[in-house]
C-alpha cells in the first residue's frame, strides 16, 4: 500500500503536506497510523504541483524512501501552488522500484496517485494497449493510464476514477483502488480497500489516506465512496 494527500485551495507549499504537519507523509513513510496493509512507505516517493507558467504540472519523483532525501525540505517549502499532490510508495510484491512507478503520474494536466494493489489482467481487459500507455510495468503505472484513457475519451476526472474502480474492482475482488487524482481546479479521490480523510480549513480543503494531525475537523470517507473536491464544494456519493 501507499499514503498519498493533496491540497486544493490557496497557494500553500507542498510541505503542508510532507513535513510541517505532525503526521505529514514523511511521518506516514515510516511511521503510518492508519494503514491497514504494509508498515513502511520506503520505495520511493513523488510530489506534483501546477505552475501557472507550465502549461502541464511539475514532477519531483524518487525511487528511494523520503526521509533519504536531503534536498526535499528546501524543494517542498518552495513548491508553492494552489493543488499539490504529493506520495510516499510501498510497492506491491513482484513491482519494480523505479522513479517511472512512483506516484503521481501524469497525463496532460492530470495527476493521479494509486493506493493499492491490483492484478494487472482486471485492468488489461479495460484497455488492450495499457502496457504501452503506461509509464511503468507496476499496477499503479496500469491504473493512472486507464484512467487517462477515459479522461482523453472526453470522461471528467471524478467520472474517470469511478469508472476504472468499479471495473477494475468487479474484475479482480482483492483489488485495493484508493485512487487521488487532482487538475488543477479540482481533486477527486476513491475509497476502495483502505482509509481516506478530507478535512475543510479557511483557505482550502486537504485530503489524505490518513490525518495529518490531530486537530477537529477531520472526516473519513465512507469505503466505497468517490470524493470530489471542487474550490469550497465537498461531495461524496458511493461507488
Amino acid at each position: 500500500m501507499c499514503r498519498h494527500a493533496a491540497w486544493l485551495g490557496a497557494p500553500r507549499p507542498a510541505s503542508c503536506l510532507v513535513d510541517e504537519p505532525e503526521h505529514g507523509l514523511l511521518r506516514q513513510s515510516y511511521a503510518p497510523r492508519r494503514q491497514r496493509f504494509g508498515m513502511v512507505n520506503a520505495d520511493g516517493f513523488g510530489i506534483g504541483w501546477y505552475d501557472p507558467a507550465r502549461r502541464e504540472p511539475v514532477r519531483y519523483r524518487r525511487a528511494v524512501p523520503i526521509w533519504t532525501d536531503a534536498n526535499l525540505p528546501a524543494l517542498a517549502s518552495v513548491a508553492r501552488s494552489t493543488c499539490v499532490l504529493a506520495a510516499v510508495r510501498s510497492a506491491t510484491v513482484g513491482m519494480p522500484i523505479e522513479e517511472s512507478a512512483t506516484a503521481p503520474f501524469a497525463d496532460r494536466h492530470w495527476l493521479l496517485s494509486h493506493n493499492g494493489r491490483v492484478n494487472r489482467d482486471a485492468l488489461s481487459d479495460l484497455a488492450g494497449d495499457l502496457p504501452g500507455r503506461a509509464e511503468s510495468t507496476c499496477d499503479a503505472a496500469w491504473v493512472a493510464a486507464a484512467v487517462f484513457l477515459d479522461g482523453r475519451a472526453g470522461a471528467g476526472l471524478a467520472d474517470a476514477l469511478a469508472s476504472v474502480v468499479v471495473r477494475a474492482g468487479t474484475k479482480d475482488p482483492e483489488a485495493r483502488l484508493n485512487l487521488l487524482a487532482c487538475d488543477g481546479a479540482s481533486v477527486a479521490a476513491t475509497v476502495w480497500g483502505d482509509t481516506l480523510f478530507h478535512r475543510r480549513l479557511d483557505d482550502g480543503v486537504v485530503v489524505s489516506s490518513e490525518p495529518l494531525d490531530d486537530l477537529p475537523g477531520w472526516r473519513a470517507v465512507p469505503e466505497r465512496s468517490l470524493l470530489t473536491v471542487t474550490g469550497d464544494d465537498i461531495s461524496v456519493q458511493p461507488l
